[in-house]
C-alpha cells in the first residue's frame, strides 16, 4: 500500500465533501453505528461543518483513492446538542477543540491511520493557539445489543493511550436511522477528552 496522510482546511474541506460523504455512509453502516444514512443527507451536514473557517479534514489515502477522513473543527462551531452538553457543566466552549468523525475503510486499518488522524487533528487545535481541550464522542450501545459483532474490540483502550479519559456524565444524545430499524432513535453519545 502507498498510504499518504494530508491535512486538508478551507476550500481543499469543501472540495473533500463527496468523498467524506460517500465514506461516512460506507463505515457507519457497520457497529457500533449502524447507521443508515444518505450521500445526500452526509453532504447537506458536512457543508455545515466546512463553514467553519478552523475546520481541519485529516485524508488518508492510497495512491489517489481516499480510504479515510478524520474531521475536526472548534466545538463552538459544531452541532449546538453538542455544545450544549458543556456549557451545562460550566465548560468554556470557545478553549475545546471537537474531533468528529473518523471514518476507515476495513482495508487499511491497524496501518497507523488511526494514530494519524488523532495527530493531524491535535496538531490542528495547537497550531491555531486557543484551545486548552480537545474532545470527541463515541455512542453507546448496550453490550447485549443483538447486532454486535462477538470479536468486536472497543477503541476504549486506543482512546487512553492517546491520553483521552471518558468524562463521566458528560452526554448527549443524537438520533438517527438504524440500519434494521424504520425510522430515527436517540443514541447516547458518551463524551471523551483531554487537555491540549
Amino acid at each position: 500500500m502507498a498510504l499518504r496522510v494530508e491535512s486538508l482546511t478551507g476550500d481543499a474541506v469543501r472540495a473533500a465533501i463527496p468523498e467524506l460523504a460517500r465514506l461516512r455512509v460506507a463505515v457507519f453502516r457497520d457497529w457500533p453505528y449502524l447507521y443508515d444514512g444518505t450521500v445526500n443527507y452526509e453532504t447537506a451536514y458536512l457543508r455545515r461543518f466546512a463553514a467553519s473557517k478552523d475546520a481541519v479534514v485529516i485524508a488518508a489515502y492510497d495512491g489517489d483513492a481516499v480510504v479515510g477522513v478524520a474531521t475536526g473543527a472548534p466545538l463552538s462551531d459544531h452541532a449546538e446538542a453538542f455544545a450544549k452538553a458543556f456549557t451545562e457543566r460550566g465548560y468554556d466552549i470557545d478553549r475545546i477543540f471537537y474531533c468528529g468523525e473518523s471514518v476507515l475503510l476495513p482495508d487499511y486499518r491497524g496501518h497507523g491511520l488511526g494514530h494519524a488522524f488523532f495527530d493531524g487533528r491535535e496538531a490542528h487545535a495547537r497550531a491555531l493557539g486557543r484551545f486548552d481541550k480537545i474532545t470527541f464522542c463515541g455512542v453507546v450501545r448496550p453490550d447485549d445489543h443483538p447486532r454486535k459483532p462477538a470479536a468486536y474490540r472497543p477503541l476504549d483502550a486506543f482512546w487512553m493511550k492517546r491520553g483521552y479519559a471518558k468524562v463521566e456524565g458528560l452526554t448527549t444524545k443524537f438520533a438517527w436511522k438504524d440500519i434494521d430499524q424504520p425510522g430515527e432513535t436517540e443514541k447516547l453519545m458518551q463524551f471523551w477528552m483531554k487537555a491540549l
